[in-house]
C-alpha cells in the first residue's frame, strides 16, 4: 500500500484501530464468558449428572460446538466480506454475537424447563460461534489493510488486544461475582456479565458505524475485480497456505484454552486453590498481554511474522512443562509465576503477529474468506476440543498434569514447524489470476 501513510489522515487509521480494537473485545468477551461458566456453573445448571467429570466434559462439548460453528461463519461472512466489503460483515456479526450472549443470561435451567434447557444453550452457542467466524477476520483486515506495509505487523495486532482485554473482562467480571455467596452466584450471579454484554454491543456498534471501507477493497471494486466465489479460489490458489496457516495456529488455541480456560477447572479441582484466586491470576495475566501483544507485532515488522512466530511456539513448548510443575505445588506466587510468563509473555510472541502472519498468506480478493477460513477451521481442533481433551488427560493421569503438558508441546512443535516453512508475503509467490496491483504488495 505504497503511499497510503501520507494519503490517509492519521485520525482515519486511528479510528479503524479503535473500531477493530473494542469490537474484537466485545466478541471475545462474550465467547470468553461462556468458556470461564462452562465448568463452573453449565455443567451444574444445565449439565447434572452423578458424575462430575462427565458433567463438566458435557458443559465443554458446547463451547467446542461454537469453535464446530466458527468456520461456517467464517465462510459466510468471508464470503460476503469479499464480495461486498469488510464493513457491513463486521456489524452484522457484533450483533448476532451481542443478541446470542444476553439470551443465554436469561436462559431457564435444566431444572426449570428440562431437556429444553442444554438444546437452547447448544443453538445459541452456535449462534456464538457462527458469529465471532466471521468478526476476527473482519477486525484484523480493516487495520492490516489501512496499515502502511511496513507497519502491518505492528497495526495488526492491535485488534489481537481484543482477546486480552476481553479476557479480563470476561474473568474479571466472573470473579467479582464469585465473591457473592455461591447459592446465590449459581441462581444469578452468573448470569450478570452476559446481560451486561448489551452495553458493550450499543457501544461498538456505534464505533464501527462511523469507519469507512478498506482502501484495498474499495479498489477491488473499482476495478471491479472481486472473486466470484471467494472460498473455492482460495482452495485452489492457496492450498499449501491453508494448510500451513492452521498448523500455525495449532499451538495459539491448544495454549490458550489450557492456560486461559482449563487452568482455572484445573487449580481450583486438583490443586484446590481458591476459584476467585484461579479467576484473578488469569486476569492479571490477560492484563499484561494487552502491553506484550503489540510488542511482539511491531518485532514481527522487523524480525519477519514466520521466524517470529516459529521461535514463539518453540519457547512455548519449553515453558509448558515447568509451569504445571510450579502449579502443582500450590504456592499462589509460584502459580502466579506459572501463568504470567508463559500466557503473559511468551504465548503473546504468536498471538501478536499472528493477524498480519496470516494475512500475507492471501491476496485482497480472497482475504477475508482466507484468514478466517484458517483460523476458525483450525480452531475445532486446535481450540474447540482442547478442554474436552485437557479433562480426558488429567482425569487419566488421576489428578496429574503430565499427559497434557506432552500434548501442549507436540502442538507447539507442529506449530515451530509450520510457521518456519511460510515463505513472506503473497506477494512473492500468489497467482496471476487477477493481475491486480492492489493486493499482497511486498512490504
Amino acid at each position: 500500500m505504497a503511499g497510503q501513510a501520507g494519503g490517509l489522515a492519521d485520525r482515519d487509521l486511528r479510528r479503524v484501530v479503535y473500531a477493530s480494537v473494542i469490537g474484537a473485545t466485545i466478541e471475545w468477551y462474550d465467547f470468553f464468558l461462556y468458556g470461564i461458566v462452562a465448568g463452573i456453573v453449565f455443567n451444574t445448571l444445565f449439565f447434572p449428572g452423578e458424575d462430575p467429570v462427565v458433567s463438566i466434559m458435557l458443559a465443554y462439548t458446547t463451547f467446542a460446538v461454537g469453535f464446530i460453528a466458527r468456520p461456517l461463519g467464517g465462510v459466510i461472512f468471508g464470503h460476503f466480506g469479499d464480495r461486498i466489503g469488510r464493513k457491513s460483515m463486521l456489524v452484522l456479526t457484533l450483533l448476532i454475537m451481542g443478541v446470542a450472549t444476553v439470551l443465554i443470561g436469561l436462559l431457564p435451567t435444566y431444572q426449570q424447563i428440562g431437556v429444553a434447557a442444554p438444546i437452547l444453550l447448544l443453538v445459541l452457542r452456535i449462534a456464538q460461534g457462527i458469529g465471532i467466524g466471521g468478526e476476527w477476520g473482519g477486525a484484523v483486515l480493516m487495520a492490516y489493510e489501512y496499515a502502511p506495509e511496513e507497519r502491518r505487523g505492528y497495526y495488526a495486532s492491535l485488534p489481537q488486544i481484543g482477546l486480552a482485554i476481553g479476557l479480563c473482562l470476561a474473568s474479571g467480571v466472573t470473579a467479582i461475582m464469585s465473591f457473592l455467596p455461591e447459592d446465590q452466584f449459581m441462581a444469578w450471579g452468573w448470569r450478570i456479565g452476559f446481560i451486561a454484554s448489551i452495553v458493550l454491543v450499543v457501544v461498538g456498534l456505534y464505533i464501527r458505524l462511523r469507519i469507512l471501507e478498506t482502501p484495498e477493497f474499495q479498489r477491488i471494486k473499482a476495478s471491479q475485480a472481486e472473486a466470484r466465489i471467494p472460498f473455492v479460489d482460495m482452495v485452489r490458489d492457496y492450498p499449501k497456505n491453508i494448510l500451513l496457516g492452521m498448523g500455525a495456529r495449532y499451538i495459539d488455541g491448544v495454549f490458550f484454552n489450557v492456560f486461559a480456560v482449563f487452568s482455572i477447572v484445573y487449580l481450583s479441582k486438583y490443586v484446590q486453590v481458591p476459584r476467585t484466586t484461579a479467576l484473578w491470576l488469569v486476569t492479571l495475566s490477560a492484563f499484561i498481554m494487552i502491553f506484550t501483544i503489540p510488542i511482539f507485532g511491531k518485532l514481527s515488522d522487523r524480525w519477519g511474522r514466520p521466524r517470529t512466530y516459529a521461535v514463539g511456539s518453540l519457547l512455548l513448548a519449553l515453558c509448558t512443562f515447568p509451569a504445571f510443575w510450579m502449579m502443582s505445588g500450590g504456592d499462589t506466587v509460584m502459580i502466579a509465576l506459572a501463568l504470567i510468563v508463559p500466557f503473559g509473555v511468551i504465548y503473546a510472541m504468536c498471538y501478536g503477529p499472528e493477524a498480519a502472519l496470516f494475512s500475507d498468506l492471501f491476496d485482497a480478493r480472497v482475504r477475508y474468506t482466507g484468514i478466517s477460513f484458517v483460523y476458525q477451521f483450525s480452531g475445532i481442533f486446535a481450540s474447540g476440543l482442547t478442554p474436552i481433551i485437557a479433562t480426558y488427560l488429567i482425569a487419566t493421569g488421576n489428578g496429574s498434569p503430565w499427559y497434557l503438558c506432552a500434548y501442549v508441546v507436540f502442538s507447539a512443535l507442529i506449530s515451530m514447524v509450520c510457521a518456519a516453512a511460510i515463505r513472506g508475503p503473497v506477494a512473492d509467490t500468489r497467482p496471476g489470476d487477477a493481475g491486480l496491483a492492489v493486493a499482497g504488495r511486498r512490504r
